[in-house]
């Protein structure tokens, strides 16, 4: 096998990303990484990936560290190819040599020196905390007439640690920071808000989990019914669809419905093409591969670009109500929160249904307030008659 060292360079990731971050180094110097075992993790602007090892070897020599940029093509770190190494057997403890116990200092302080005995009963009775007395004894150890001092001093304050530490920003964090203050700064941003009663969709889908789950291999969950739901507005709406490009404005005759995912890396937002086209297994098919490949890093940035319109869902993390924030250059966004026992007026009477909050922040230079409202007022309308999902009515 050669022995010449493998340069291990950053790939072209996408024709406008010229430089990444160095995620993670998941082999350190000196040790072994398999073949196709990713020997190091980058980052963009907008999604995380791994660079697999060529052959397996020997990691010798690491020019970029956690935390750096590097340019495409540039060389950040080389590999010795090597065969795995044979694995190692410890000593048995009957082969060890056995050194001489040198004898045990006093009780170990925290901070400062050694706490003798006699010291260590008298601060065990005042409550004093280790770390707490400063030593005046030999090599500063801690004596009795030292925490006597102490305490005839007053209260001892005790304080946590203080620590500080700087990381840097990846340019995820980077770019979700950049497009938030963006949107802040040049869309007139407002929110409009309803309740959605969600007992119709239960009860859908607690009569067909079963049977759905087997034939599409997968669960039915609530997205599904919203993603069809927004469709449906942004159909009617188109406003909605719509982004300000300088002084025009530019229609989707399609719906390209980005979908808030936590991964691994922080929130990533993959966007389901044509969903108007998408059956409820297609969607959550989607859904679930694209929530697989986030908590792996592995979601690419085609499957990030582009996105009309955006559905977000603090729900899953016992969001009760939120104001979402538009994500440019898009005019809207839906964000969905979590479903509560809450009472309610139903034809003069009070009950107890499962309700969620549902919030529309869009951009009032495109959308009227009218538009918005009735926007809103239609996905309520659906999800909580989802047969007219279903009949597409």
């Amino acid at each position: 096998m050669s022995t010449k060292e493998i340069e291990i360079k950053v790939p072209a990731v996408g024709e406008s990303i010229s430089e990444v971050f160095i995620g993670e180094w998941y082999a350190s110097e000196g040790k072994f990484v398999a073949a196709d075992k990713d020997v190091v993790g980058l980052e963009t602007d907008k999604a995380t990936f791994g660079i697999p090892a060529p052959v397996s070897g020997i990691v010798t020599r690491i020019l970029k560290k956690a935390g750096d940029s590097a340019a495409i093509g540039e060389v950040i770190g080389y590999l010795q190819p090597s065969d795995a190494p044979a694995a190692t057997s410890a000593p048995s403890p009957a082969a060890a040599p056995v050194a001489s116990a040198p004898t045990a200092p006093a009780v170990p302080a925290k901070a400062g020196g050694h706490v003798m005995p006699a010291a260590a009963s008298e601060m065990a009775k005042n409550n004093l905390p280790a770390g707490s007395v400063a030593g005046t004894g030999p090599g500063g150890r801690v004596l009795k007439e030292d925490v006597i001092r102490t305490v005839q001093a007053g209260p001892v304050r005790v304080g946590g640690s203080r620590e500080t530490r700087n990381v840097p920003l990846s340019p995820i964090r980077q770019t979700i920071a950049r497009r938030l203050v963006e949107a802040q700064q040049t869309a007139a941003l407002l929110t409009t808000f309803n309740e959605v009663d969600m007992s119709a969709v239960k009860k859908l889908r607690e009569s067909y989990k079963d049977v759905f789950e087997k034939k599409y291999g997968v669960k039915l969950g609530f997205m599904s019914f919203f993603v069809r739901a927004v469709v449906a507005g942004l159909q009617q709406f188109p406003a909605l669809n719509a982004q300000m490009n300088g002084k025009q404005l530019t229609h989707y005759n399609y719906c390209d419905i980005g979908i808030a995912i936590g991964g691994g890396k922080g929130l990533v937002v993959p966007v389901l093409r044509n969903a108007e086209n998408m059956s409820f297994s297609d969607i959550e098919l989607a859904i679930v591969q694209y929530a697989v490949k986030a908590k792996n890093n592995q979601i690419t940035l085609e499957e990030l670009d582009g996105g009309t319109f955006t559905i977000t869902n603090g729900g899953v993390y016992g969001s009760l109500l939120s104001t979402p924030i538009v994500n440019p250059p898009q005019s809207g966004v839906l964000g969905m929160h979590g479903i509560f026992d809450r009472p309610i007026a139903v034809n003069g009477e009070v009950v107890i249904r499962p309700m969620m909050y549902v919030a529309l922040t869009y951009d009032h230079r495109v959308v009227d307030g009218r538009e918005a409202v009735s926007f809103l007022k239609l996905v309520k309308d659906l999800i909580e008659d989802p047969t007219r999902l279903i009949l597409e009515v």
